[in-house]
C-alpha cells in the first residue's frame, strides 16, 4: 500500500540549503523536521518516523552515503525513502548512492517543481 508523504526529514548541514529546501517542500505543503548532519538525521527518523528523508551527501561526521546505509538497513527505518540531495553529480555519486538505499538522486541547486514531482511520484 503506497501511503502519501506528508513529513519530509531534510538532512543537511548547511543552513542555507536546509532554509531552501524547507521553502520548496512548505510551499508543497508537507511538514518539515531537519536534522544538521547524518548521525543526527539517524537518530531524527528513529524518533519521528517521517515519510521521507532528503539526505545531503558532503557533511562532518557521517556522511550522507553512510547515514543512508544506516537507514536501509536498519529494521526501524528500512521502510522510509531516501532521496539523495547533493551537489555531487558524477554518475559514479549517483550509482553509489542508489546502491546506499537511497530510491532517487537529485542534484543541487535543487529545481522546486522537480523534487516536488519526484515526492509525489513515490508518494
Amino acid at each position: 500500500m503506497i501511503v502519501p508523504i506528508k513529513r519530509i526529514l531534510i538532512v543537511d548541514d548547511s543552513p542555507t540549503e536546509r532554509l531552501l529546501l524547507t521553502q520548496i517542500l512548505a510551499a508543497g505543503g508537507f511538514e518539515i523536521m531537519t536534522a544538521e548532519n547524518g548521525e543526527e538525521g539517524i537518530e531524527r527518523a528513529k524518533q519521528l518516523h517521517p515519510d521521507l528523508i532528503l539526505m545531503d551527501v558532503v557533511m562532518p561526521g557521517m556522511n550522507g552515503f553512510q547515514a543512508t546505509r544506516s537507514l536501509s538497513r536498519d529494521e526501524a527505518t528500512k521502510a522510509i525513502p531516501v532521496i539523495m540531495c547533493t551537489t555531487k553529480s558524477q554518475e559514479t555519486d549517483k550509482v553509489w548512492g542508489l546502491r546506499q538505499g537511497a530510491l532517487d538522486y537529485v542534484t543541487k541547486p535543487v529545481d522546486g517543481p522537480v523534487l516536488l514531482a519526484k515526492i509525489v511520484a513515490l508518494g
